[in-house]
């Protein structure tokens, strides 16, 4: 039986989620675009004292007027009132995802996973929770336009394939759901991070290479320049996220084998997703291959990280959309 009265609040949940996300995006945005003039200050303020050092017999080295340098900003925590709103409002949109959740899963008395709209919000949720504890750790608000913006993304799909609360079929009647499905969704909250780092990382990388070269740079490349951490640390966080990941995912193809066995008698059948959910695999294990191999560039490497999150994008939209199967109950 279905609580209405609890799918409405959490639907409401999710609508206020989707507002606050949006005012965290603008409060991230603003502070983003003040981190260039923060930059400038900066490099200014190191040269005024060069010069006055230098005018004292001092042997500081002074930094040629003409050089593309740029200073980061975020060189330590600092007060930085934009980016502490976009912080709150983040973690407010996180609770209101969970209890989304929550409230979504005790008004069918189910995990709330029985369609794309359950997993979208519950993955979203994740990806949301997973943010908020690396901004307990470390500083991370640089971070914050880019995860509020994926995460309206995630909302703004899964709404458009909204389904009613309601019961699960036969063959979702068991434990599982909770099991595989769980783990696929930390698995696929954490690879979205991973491909956010990741494509920042490219954007990085490829600036640095034209800063060193004295290219000249374009205001979006020197904001982001001054903003983001260096392409080194980007990459780094990367994958680390991806090792997390991959073995999650791992265990997400094999529990889905299990229960297919117990479900339909046979562990695999070429059905479309089974096969997508194997690709995402093979290509998460190819970036982690080439990531061990000697002489492999790490800009390449990246990309197939980057390929691998485009096929959790597939394997969700596409292949529940258009080709029919065994999995083929998700709501569209």
């Amino acid at each position: 039986m279905t609580n209405e009265a609890l799918a409405g609040y959490s639907n409401l949940a999710v609508y206020s989620a989707l507002v606050v996300l949006g005012i965290a995006f603008l409060a991230f945005a603003i502070d983003l675009a003040g981190t260039r003039s923060r930059a400038l200050a900066g490099r200014s303020g190191a040269s005024g004292e060069g010069r006055m050092s230098a005018a004292s017999g001092g042997t500081d080295t002074l930094v040629r007027g003409d050089a593309p340098a740029v200073v980061q900003a975020d060189e330590g925590p600092s007060r930085r009132q934009a980016a502490g709103i976009g912080i709150a409002l983040s973690r407010l949109a996180s609770l209101l995802l969970v209890a989304a959740v929550v409230m979504r899963a005790l008004s069918v008395s189910r995990a709330p996973w029985g369609n794309l709209y359950e997993y979208l919000l519950t993955a979203a949720a994740a990806v949301s929770v997973v943010y908020v504890v690396m901004s307990l750790r470390r500083d991370v608000r640089w971070l914050g336009v880019f995860l509020t913006a994926l995460l309206m993304l995630i909302l703004g799909p899964a709404l458009t394939v909204y389904t009613e609360a309601g019961q699960l079929m036969p063959s979702l009647r068991s434990y599982w759901l909770v099991v595989h499905v769980s783990i696929a969704i930390i698995a696929t909250a954490i690879f979205a991070i991973g491909a956010a780092l990741s494509a920042l990382y490219l954007v990085q990388e490829s600036s640095e290479r034209r800063q060193a070269a004295q290219a000249r740079l374009s205001g979006w490349r020197q904001t982001l320049l001054a903003a983001l951490p260096p392409s080194r640390t980007l990459d780094r966080m990367a994958y680390g996220l991806h090792v997390v990941a991959f073995p999650l995912w791992t265990f997400t193809v094999i529990a889905g084998a299990v229960w297919a066995e117990k479900a339909w008698g046979r562990y695999w059948g070429w059905d479309p997703k089974e096969v997508w959910s194997f690709i995402i695999w093979v290509v998460y294990a190819a970036y982690l291959h080439a990531r061990a191999t000697t002489g492999m560039k790490v800009r390449t490497a990246t990309w197939i990280a980057i390929a691998g999150f485009l096929c959790i994008a597939m394997n969700s939209f596409v292949v529940n959309k258009f080709m029919s199967g065994m999995h083929s109950y998700s709501g569209m």
